[in-house]
């Protein structure tokens, strides 16, 4: 099993208070690489604590529940990233979020 270097990276970054959005984000996705889901959604939720306007993480958070076949937590998630797509004028996210919540429907 290889150490995997970037979430190193990324766990030591996010260890101290100044971390950015980007680094929880980037944290997030490493843990869902890793299979590590439950780590990956409490990133999610950190990330979402400390900057609920950081958009892309709506629909990675979403797919992973949908994934993991929870698909009310995720249409919490994708729902909430519609409104703030919309509060902000990204079509492009907007689209990707309303076509992942057409998912949880199926």
């Amino acid at each position: 099993m290889s150490l995997n270097k970037r979430l190193a990276v990324l766990e030591k970054m996010t260890a101290s208070d100044g971390a950015d959005s980007f680094a929880w984000y980037g944290l997030a996705l490493e843990y869902k690489k890793e299979q590590r889901h439950d780590d990956a959604l409490k990133a999610f939720e950190t990330l979402r604590a400390k900057d609920p306007q950081y958009l892309p993480m709506f629909l990675m958070a979403g797919q992973l529940l949908i994934e993991l076949g929870r698909r009310e937590p995720a249409r919490e998630w994708l729902e909430a990233g519609i409104e703030l797509a919309r509060a902000k004028g990204d079509a492009k996210a907007l689209s990707e979020l309303s076509s992942a919540l057409d998912e949880t429907a199926s």
